[in-house]
């Protein structure tokens, strides 16, 4: 097996590894944002703000999460944002969005005078999670089967791969 695994080719399956999730991540992020919209329209008072930087007073470098839910009736902010991670750092991404966006949550705090929380949404590419990610998902609007996002990241991956298989033949 090892033989197979030479060149070109496996610097583009280890490359994959580690790019897997862009595209994947654009269609768990629209799952999780019509799933919210469809809840505002029914409860109103909430403002959904994704692929947007929150400007602050003070300079914050991670301004840009993928969701921002602003309730302005419960008075709270909800930063979301969606990775897919080779399978062996999935813990380790989740720790490092919330470091990432911790001052901005704070910024928001301070600026917006709502209660901000941090949501980090990890997949791991061959659909390993965390074991906070069923409490995370609770957190946000709406109902979410964790599985369908699950099955969404395995079958972005196996599409990348089959795509990089095709290039080699």
């Amino acid at each position: 097996m090892a033989s197979v695994l030479k060149g070109n080719w496996c610097q583009q399956l280890q490359l994959l590894v580690t790019c897997t999730g862009d595209s994947i991540i654009i269609v768990i992020i629209i799952i999780i944002i019509i799933i919210i919209i469809i809840i505002i329209i029914i409860k109103g008072d909430v403002t959904v703000l994704w692929n947007q930087a929150v400007h602050t007073d003070r300079e914050v470098t991670a301004n840009r999460p993928d969701i921002i839910i602003k309730n302005k009736r419960e008075k709270t902010c909800t930063l979301i944002d969606v990775a897919i991670p080779a399978d062996r750092n999935v813990v380790q991404k989740e720790a490092e969005k919330k470091l990432k966006y911790k001052s901005l949550c704070i910024e928001i705090q301070r600026m917006w005078n709502l209660k901000c929380t941090i949501i980090p949404v990890i997949i791991g590419a061959t659909g390993i999670v965390t074991r906070s990610l069923r409490k995370n998902l609770e957190a946000v609007l709406g109902k979410y089967s964790i599985d369908s996002l699950q099955k969404t990241a395995i079958l972005g991956t196996s599409h990348i791969i089959r795509k990089v298989l095709q290039c080699e033949a």
